[in-house]
Formats: C-alpha cells, structure tokens, sequence
C-alpha cells in the first residue's frame, strides 16, 4: 500500500465516494459503497468491478488477505484516517473497510432459468430488503426482483443487511411488477403472493403439492402489504400460518418462511446437497 493516508476529506478522491451514499449519484455513476469485510471479501470475489479500496491502517492489517487481494487485481487501496473514514462509513462504527463497486444489477431477460423467485413490489425499509436477499440467496433462489416503487438495493443499509448476498445472485432493479410476474409466468413458475390474511395457508398449498416447480413470491410493503391488483397478477395471496398469539410477522421473517418452505418442497426427494449452516 501507498505510504500516503488521506486526513482530509476535503480531498476530490474521498469526496468523490462519500457522494455515493446519496442515490441520486449512485445512478448517474452507476456505483455505489459496500463497508465492511464480509461486503468487501464477496464484492472482490464476485465478477463484477470493484474500482478502489479505502481502508485504514489497523484494518488493512487485520484484514490483510483482502488488501492482498485487491493489489493483486490491480485495484487502487487507499489508506485512510480514523476521522476520514467515519466520513465515508455510513455505520456509527466503522469496521475500517470500504469499497466502491460497480452496480451489479441485470435486465430481466438475463436471468437464466427459474426455479424460485422473489419479487419485492413496493418494499421500502432498507433492512428488510436486505434480509430478503440474503434469505433468498440462503434459501438457493435463482433471482431477487426489486420492483419500480421498491427501496434502492444499493442503499447504504440494504447492502450492509444483505451480508454480501448482493454479489451472489442475480438482482433486477426497477421493473413493474406486473412485468415481474409475466416474465415469471413465462418462465414457467407458479406466482404467489405473500400476505397475511390470504386465505390459503402456505402448508395446505405445499401439501397439496402447489410448491413442487418453479415458484415466484412477491412481498409487499411493510405497513399496507400487497394491493388487491397486485394480488389479481398472481396465483391468490397465500398466508403463513401463526399458531401462537403473535398478530404478524415482518416483512423478512415471513419471506424467509416462504422461500425456505418452497426450496424444501422442491427438493423433496432429491439428493441431500449443500452444507449445514449456523445462522
């Protein structure tokens, strides 16, 4: 690493990547922030661009391996003050890492086969988001759709919930969902929607064998859930049943009940794969 440190963030470098928190300069540069070591090891991993690296001083020795890394790619690592990188972070503590990576996002018509889908239709707290595609890529999903009037999933919040997820499975931004769910159909998958008072209950529906193929999900907002046209695109609203005296569950806990409940179903009788996980 360079002997300079960055004390100012004043300087056009640092200036240049602490514009990227605000959404309006993430889409004309189409690039955006991911802090920490867990984003910053999967985005140097994934495919895509990873333009420069910020770290401090006890952070590029703590984490030496993703300095390495980066060198090696021929990536810029720049280090930084304690005092500069709280400026860029957008944590209250900072963990001393942060990249600046090239939008990962792909167009519907990319996405290769479907066997199970989730589609976020006017989803708009960050974490949430974030959960969902990190559920999703835990439960084995081939595609998280964050529709038109849902959350940026390159905000700051969003990507540090998706834990490095976001690298990992493909991610289609600004769609309508009625798009979504045609494309979903066209791919061949069955499409529910995900809300709490739908008459059917998601384990009737995987009894009855209605989990077996291709299956899209679309989750609503936090408050209001899923409008009845929205519902209207799909195979009905399906509800995740509750058998104690709680009224709901959120947004990312009944999303991850209904991806994981599809990817068992469809790999009911398969041969055991993957590998057991903590949480």
């Amino acid at each position: 690493m360079a002997g300079h440190e960055f004390t100012s963030a004043r300087s056009p470098r640092i200036k240049g990547a602490r514009r990227l928190a605000k959404r309006a300069f993430r889409q004309r540069e189409r690039r955006f922030l991911a802090e920490g070591p867990q984003a910053v090891r999967e985005a140097l991993a994934a495919p895509g661009g990873v333009h420069e690296l910020f770290t401090t001083a006890e952070a590029a020795q703590r984490h030496a391996d993703l300095a390495d890394a980066a060198h090696a790619r021929g990536i810029p690592v720049h280090r930084v003050s304690l005092e500069v990188m709280a400026e860029l972070a957008q944590t209250v503590t900072p963990q001393g890492l942060l990249a600046v990576c090239d939008f990962v996002d792909v167009g519907l018509a990319d996405v290769g086969e479907i066997r199970l889908a989730a589609v976020l239709s006017h989803v708009r707290d960050p974490g949430n988001a974030g959960t969902v595609v990190r559920t999703a890529d835990a439960a084995g999903a081939d595609v998280v759709v964050f529709t038109d009037a849902s959350v940026d999933p390159y905000n700051g919040k969003c990507v540090r919930a998706s834990a490095g997820s976001l690298f990992h499975l493909p991610i289609v931004v600004g769609v309508p969902v009625a798009e979504a769910v045609a494309h979903l159909r066209a791919a061949g998958a069955r499409v529910f929607a995900a809300d709490g008072g739908g008459e059917r209950d998601l384990h009737a529906v995987a009894d009855s064998g209605g989990l077996d193929g291709p299956v899209g999900w679309v989750f609503g907002n936090e408050a209001w859930g899923l409008p009845e046209e929205t519902v209207a695109l799909t195979d009905g609203a399906v509800s995740v049943p509750i058998y104690g005296s709680a009224e709901s569950l959120n947004l990312a806990t009944a999303a991850a009940v209904c991806l994981y409940t599809t990817a068992r179903q469809q790999r009911a009788g398969a041969p055991a794969a993957g590998h057991a996980g903590g949480a």
